[in-house]
């Protein structure tokens, strides 16, 4: 069987391209969406008496605004706190104590919203990166099972986050798994046995220490759950579903290729390109 390694020389051909969108293109779209966003949080600072105070203010009001509101907070306020930290309400206490001595004061921060230009682009065009941001993620697995399913139909059983949703877990669905380790994909015989764990990126860009890190993750997923398969006899294999131009980038692709060899069979990396040729059903039972 051709190995991931194997198509390095072809790279750019078997790459998966999702659309962005251009710049300035979605700036309508943007002003339509965080136009009332901004609005809303100067008026929220107007009211506020500190920028605690407003942070307790947006913390009172309901989603989606008060995620929206909260991005905008980090801007103008915060930089130190990220969003995910912010969205924890009983949680805003503790962050007041631990961080709000580096809070711009709000005196500054009313300052600076009455010097932006109204509607304010800048800022618009950054929030529109928080909203694609995933989507390319959810596309690239939306496919993979649409085409798991017009190529095995009922003859296996697929689960995970067809788009949004919740990972499977893996210490949920398989015996004895200990740690709380989240998947994108499960496949398995129509009798339950488990076949193939995945995991599933698209990496529109990638390099440095994130491309070690990610590397050396998966290194050590392929080596418990191989451990796992063989302690307790299973078939199990390990799928990462990999694609996008990050691929071609520094040491990323020879990086996957190494992971694979690895795995001596019982690894395979794919973009969506590659799947036609090399997840076979020979693969998935031997």
């Amino acid at each position: 069987m051709t190995l991931f390694g194997d198509y390095r020389n072809r790279a750019s051909q078997y790459i998966t391209f999702i659309d962005s969108e251009f710049y300035p293109d979605y700036l309508d779209e943007a002003k339509t969406i965080y136009g009332s966003v901004i609005e809303q949080f100067a008026e929220l600072a107007d009211a506020a008496s500190s920028s605690a105070e407003l942070l307790v203010k947006i913390a009172d009001r309901p989603n989606p605004s008060r995620t929206q509101l909260l991005r905008v907070f980090r801007k103008y306020v915060s930089p130190d706190t990220s969003v995910e930290m912010l969205k924890v309400k009983k949680k805003i206490p503790s962050i007041i104590e631990d961080y709000g001595h580096r809070f711009r004061d709000i005196e500054q921060v009313r300052e600076n919203l009455s010097s932006r230009p109204n509607p304010d682009e800048a800022l618009m065009a950054i929030l529109m990166e928080y909203k694609s941001r995933g989507q390319k993620g959810y596309e690239l697995t939306e496919a993979f099972f649409l085409w798991f399913e017009k190529s095995f139909g009922s003859e296996y059983l697929i689960v995970g986050p067809v788009r949004a949703g919740r990972d499977v877990m893996l210490d949920e669905v398989l015996e004895n798994w200990e740690t709380k380790t989240p998947a994108d994909i499960l496949i398995s015989r129509t009798d339950g046995t488990p076949l193939v764990i995945g995991f599933a990126r698209y990496d529109s860009d990638r390099g440095g220490a994130q491309e070690d890190d990610r590397t050396g993750g998966n290194r050590d997923k392929v080596t418990d759950l191989l451990r796992y398969a063989d302690t307790y006899e299973l078939p199990l294999k390990i799928f990462f579903l990999n694609d996008g131009p990050g691929l071609t980038l520094g040491s990323m692709w020879n990086d996957y290729a190494a992971l694979e060899n690895y795995g001596r069979g019982r690894v395979m990396v794919c973009t969506l390109k590659m799947l036609d040729q090399r997840f076979t059903r020979d693969w998935l039972e031997n």
